[in-house]
């Protein structure tokens, strides 16, 4: 072999493991233009490393051609950087191709398919492709239950971690350290249960599986189990930048600088990401300025992530100025700066409109947008046709195929009446997740769409995907809305099926979908069988008791929750709205006012407006007028128009002309545009004898413009 060459081989290698690519590239054209020295296939597989972490697709192609022109392709090393170079391009095509011409994959060759098919959406392919290889080892695994779960997969991953298992094939860190990261609340026991297993097959040494232990348990809010993991461990930079991400996660803040102290006093220094973690815990303004100014001290003033989280961390407390001076002043703006500055423009009341012009600056000096972009502009879109613009640059930019994307566009488009092109994107969507489905199904339902929600709700039900708790939720309210009880029932059917059958949040959904639905009995069936009550549980039966006029029943399941043998659940501002409805409708005065009073002197809640006026309509209904009036011109009672229609209804019904005098000049004042007013006084008027007057407020209405409702046909005028 040319020494020569071995030495330029030597400094492309050197500069590509410095992240020197772009001077990696040029020495490989200087190599080319020599007529001595000609590339071999280390030449080749560095190259294509350089090309492939620059994201260069133009250098990356025409090393390709080099490699089949030169037949350096049969080269293993030479084959899986080109595999590597279409999986960082995210050319899946491309990735499969190569893969193709392989004739004997080795596990590089596998796990970097598998990990782009992951990446990609391929999810159903990359399990088939998993069972095709002859040996599997954990390497392989780890690239479909990493993949899976770094893209929106977690099930996936958490069955093929347990198949792992049961074939007897051993996990190593970076398993574990994938489904530890995958462990939230609803797993609790699940994490617990594998982190036995860590201990007990000797894991707990290796540091990426210890802080992913430590973001474990601050993801199940438990600080105490991440403090322990902590204190039985080496501690090194890592695991103190996870103590302290997830001490900031829980709003520990104060404890969160104390372990950075710590930090320095044993001889560790800050990392960017300490730095990052820090800034992202919103501290106050002076406290903001010397972090800023630590990190420059401490040598990161050049750190664009630092720099972008100090962008976020002024932001957050509205010094906007210091914001933007730190994005001038950054000598390399990347994506994501450019990306912060369009989020904050977009979040800002004021400056909205600057998120569009900063996204024209970004494209001008040729970075492309990516689906954090998109988001960011999406959300001050305000028209369909705004929208429209955003998805020409997505598909301008092949961004359509980001899931994150096509889910952003369906969820505005939605909200913006354009349901339509929200399900033409949702159809054309390869790689749908949880959100996907979520969001087109609520677009469906908030368009009034009601059957076609249920329907796509049914298809769902029949594809990979298993609905969530979210999901489940949302299609019981839907039913709820539309009186829909068969359909309900099927849902409730396929909940007991489900892992889910003891979740509190769809106990409560059904309460409320068999009390809509009219079938009292079975809201009180679903009540019992709750395990852990909540406040909304109870609400929910209060107010199921409420809306079939049984007051008294009502009261008793008050009662009830504050007796419970179990966990004592204290009643909320809502449990004193639903209580009071119900003893409004059912006519129970004295149980009505005495509830009302104990939620002040019993439980110490402060009585909103919604308060206010189911006890004015309790008294109003009763007849108790003079009683209401007295407490609406007290000056403790919180008033608005709810509580005067109230009484102005009460009014009526009961011929009070003086009282409804009154209160129909205050509504008049306050909603003279109101044409329901108008309509109820000129009535009582009438009712009572006064046909001038009444002629006069009629005048008036018509004065002011004001036309009657359809739904007041009825009434004479």
């Amino acid at each position: 072999m040319n020494s020569e060459l071995i030495k330029v081989n030597c400094l492309l290698a050197k500069l590509t493991k410095s992240q020197q690519y772009t001077k990696t590239l040029q020495l490989f054209h200087k190599i080319q233009s020599s007529h001595y020295l000609k590339p071999d296939q280390y030449t080749l597989s560095t190259t294509l490393t350089a090309s492939a972490n620059l994201r260069d697709d133009a250098a990356g192609n025409q090393v390709h051609a080099h490699v089949i022109k030169t037949g350096y392709k049969i080269y293993s090393h030479v084959a899986n950087t080109l595999l590597f170079l279409y999986s960082k391009s995210e050319d899946l095509a491309s990735v499969k191709r190569v893969f193709a011409e392989i004739k004997v994959p080795d596990v590089y060759s596998w796990t970097t398919l598998l990990s782009a098919c992951t990446n990609l959406g391929e999810v159903d392919y990359a399990c088939h492709l998993l069972n095709q290889i002859p040996h599997r080892n954990e390497a392989v695994w780890n690239a479909v239950i990493t993949g899976c779960a770094d893209n929106g997969y977690p099930s996936i991953a958490l069955d093929m971690f347990n198949r792992m298992h049961l074939l007897g094939i051993r996990h190593d860190n970076y398993s574990y350290a994938s489904v530890l990261s995958m462990c939230s609340s609803e797993l609790i026991d699940y994490g617990v249960q594998v982190h036995s297993l860590v201990i007990k097959t000797g894991f707990l040494v290796k540091p990426s599986v210890t802080n992913a232990l430590i973001t474990m348990y601050f993801n199940f809010g438990n600080a105490n189990d991440a403090h322990q993991v902590f204190d039985e461990t080496e501690h090194d930079q890592i695991t103190y930048n996870a103590m302290i991400s997830g001490l900031v996660s829980l709003g520990k803040d104060e404890n969160a600088l104390m372990m950075f102290k710590n930090m320095q006093e044993i001889g560790l220094n800050p990392t960017e990401r300490t730095y990052v973690s820090l800034m992202s815990s919103s501290p106050c303004k002076n406290s903001s300025t010397q972090l800023h100014a630590h990190s420059i001290k401490t040598g990161f003033h050049d750190s664009n992530s630092v720099n972008n989280a100090a962008i976020t961390m002024y932001s957050n407390n509205s010094d906007f100025h210091s914001a933007e001076l730190v994005f001038m002043e950054l000598e390399q703006k990347d994506r994501v700066s450019w990306n912060t500055m369009i989020t904050i423009h977009a979040q800002s009341n004021s400056n909205s409109g600057d998120a569009i012009p900063t996204y024209l600056q970004m494209q001008h000096h040729g970075i492309k947008p990516d689906e954090f972009t998109i988001g960011s502009l999406l959300s001050t879109m305000e028209s369909i046709q705004s929208i429209m613009t955003i998805l020409a640059i997505v598909i301008k930019n092949n961004l359509i195929s980001k899931t994150e994307v096509s889910n952003a566009l369906i969820s505005n488009l939605s909200k913006r009446n354009g349901i339509k092109e929200a399900y033409i994107i949702f159809n054309e969507t390869n790689s749908k997740n949880f959100i996907s489905w979520n969001s087109m199904i609520s677009g469906f339902h908030s368009n009034e769409y009601s059957l076609h929600a249920l329907n796509l709700f049914s298809i769902m039900i029949v594809s990979r995907l298993t609905p969530d708790v979210y999901t489940l939720t949302m299609v019981l309210n839907i039913c709820a809305t539309i009186s829909s009880l068969t359909y309900g029932k099927g849902i409730h059917g396929y909940i007991i099926k489900s892992s889910y059958f003891h979740d509190t949040s769809l106990g409560n959904s059904l309460i409320a979908l068999y009390s809509k639905c009219g079938d009292l009995n079975w809201s009180s069936r679903v009540f019992d069988s709750i395990i852990h009550k909540d406040v909304i549980s109870w609400n929910s039966m209060i107010s199921a008791y409420g809306q079939h006029g049984k007051g008294e029943k009502a009261i008793s399941c008050f009662e009830s929750m504050q007796d419970s043998d179990s966990v004592k659940v204290k009643p909320d501002h809502t449990t004193f709205i639903v209580i009071l409805t119900a003893c409004s409708h059912a006519g129970l005065v004295e149980d009505g006012v005495k509830i009302f009073k104990s939620m002040v002197n019993e439980y110490g809640l402060e009585p909103g407006v919604d308060h206010f006026s189911c006890v004015v309509d309790l008294l109003g209904r009763a007849g108790y007028l003079d009683e209401v009036e007295k407490m609406v011109k007290s000056d403790w009672c919180n008033v608005d128009c709810s509580v005067w229609w109230s009484l102005f209804s009460s009014c009526a019904s009961h011929g009070d002309l003086r009282l409804g005098r009154i209160v129909g000049g205050i509504l008049l004042e306050m909603e003279e545009d109101k044409s329901s007013v108008y309509v109820v006084l000129a009535n009582m008027l009438a009712d009572g004898g006064f046909w001038e007057e009444a002629e006069g407020v009629r005048k008036m209405m018509r004065g002011h413009g004001v036309v009657k409702q359809p739904g007041y046909s009825w009434i004479r005028l």
